[in-house]
């Protein structure tokens, strides 16, 4: 083997893992119903598609090689549009599993390990059982956040088992019944849809929290995260408003494990009060907050989104205590406090000029060299033009007053 020429090697090592990603064309649509398919929608022009291709290669070859039912392919949606469009691809890359008649779209990071299990979750039983106590802690141990149904036959399993098909992509939902629970756990009544979470566990009450996907699409988090982007992008999801104490990791000052620490209280210990509207967390960092508030954030601080219209609260006195952070949050709940952004027409035309000065400092600060030719160049050029126009104006205008200056003289020289 050490004979071997390494290039031919490598060669024979990528083609091998190739092949477990298969190329989709417009026969997919007939010889994919028997099976389960994790599919990759691209634009071979796409960046963020060429980006994701060494990873999509180690899905296949990990989801494969692990045994999984999981078949996984990818199509070029610019070759066979007709066939993208018929799954809903509306931009590139798109990620897919196709399930007999259902499409499930991947939302999360495009990391190998996400995208597996996102791929065994949704791939699996919607609602998984849970036949003894031995395998209830165990999934308590793994999940963070644990959903179950708890009883036999009735329309609540069904709407749960309806709410677990259009959820099934965010998280796991199981069954069991009450003889799984330790002791400790005591139920009001059953049936009963319970959610474990943050050391202690919390039961839907379809008369104070409205529908059942809606309860569950807001607990599906724990009370308390690190939020960062993306995190923030899927809290919106949530219909809740988003607290966050804006810290400085790498700072360990305390001022900001202080205003973290009064945070993760607030989430806890008034959890009755605000966790059907607020979400709790912190950011390590100010950069992505700047860019949503098109302004600079004091670090450590504190600050509250609604992502649904892109409006932000700031405490317009200091916070240093608990009474003091829980108040700011009652004022932006009961609307007494001033509301900034949002997504009128002046924020839309503020958001165009933000992101164009961005992307120009951006360039700038990646590449000085760069940013000069890509926009002195536009300049420059833009100069020239109007020197030109400038000068033949002028040079015009000088030329008409010598030819009247002429003509004067003349017609005096015949009058002498």
């Amino acid at each position: 083997f050490a004979c071997l020429d390494i290039p031919v090697v490598a060669a024979f090592l990528t083609s091998d893992v190739l092949a477990f990603v298969e190329d989709l064309d417009d026969t997919f649509k007939d010889k994919r119903v028997n099976d389960i398919w994790l599919v990759d929608f691209y634009a071979p022009w796409c960046g963020y598609c060429k980006k994701l291709e060494p990873i999509w290669n180690e899905v296949g070859l990990e989801l494969k090689t692990s045994g999984s039912p999981v078949r996984v392919g990818k199509m070029d949606a610019t070759a066979y549009s007709g066939m993208a469009s018929e799954f809903g691809v509306r931009g590139y890359p798109t990620i897919k599993l196709l399930k007999g008649d259902l499409a499930y779209n991947y939302k999360g990071p495009r990391t190998k390990d996400d995208i597996i299990e996102f791929a065994n979750r949704v791939a699996g039983p919607t609602v998984r059982a849970l036949p003894s106590k031995e395998m209830f802690e165990h999934m308590l141990k793994r999940h963070s956040v644990l959903f179950v149904y708890v009883g036999g036959e009735s329309p609540l399993k069904e709407k749960y088992s309806d709410v677990a098909s259009e959820l099934i992509v965010y998280t796991y939902f199981f069954s069991a019944s009450e003889q799984v629970f330790p002791e400790s756990i005591t139920l009001p009544e059953l049936p009963a849809v319970v959610v474990f979470k943050d050391g202690g566990y919390f039961t839907y009450d379809e008369y104070e929290d409205a529908s059942l996907s809606s309860w569950v699409n807001k607990e599906r988090f724990q009370g308390y995260l690190l939020i960062d982007g993306f995190t923030l992008y899927e809290l919106g999801e949530t219909g809740k408003l988003v607290a966050i104490a804006v810290i400085d990791e790498k700072d360990r000052a305390e001022e900001s494990d202080r205003l973290k620490t009064l945070m993760q209280r607030v989430a806890k210990e008034y959890r009755e009060h605000f966790s059907r509207d607020f979400q709790f967390g912190h950011m390590d960092g100010s950069d992505y907050i700047n860019s949503l508030i098109m302004g600079e954030m004091p670090v450590p601080s504190v600050i509250i989104l609604n992502t649904s219209n892109e409006q932000f609260f700031l405490p317009n006195e200091f916070i240093g205590t608990v009474e003091q952070l829980v108040h700011f949050i009652n004022s932006v709940l009961n609307g007494s406090a001033q509301a900034y952004g949002g997504d009128g027409f002046f924020q839309k035309v503020r958001r165009i000029g933000f992101d164009a000065r961005s992307t120009v400092m951006s360039v700038f600060r990646s590449s000085p060299l760069l940013g000069c030719f890509l926009f002195g160049l536009p300049l420059g050029v833009i100069s020239l033009m109007c020197y030109g126009i400038c000068t033949a104006e002028s040079d015009y205008s000088m030329d008409d007053i010598d030819a009247h200056k002429r003509d004067g003289l003349t017609g005096e020289e015949n009058r002498l």
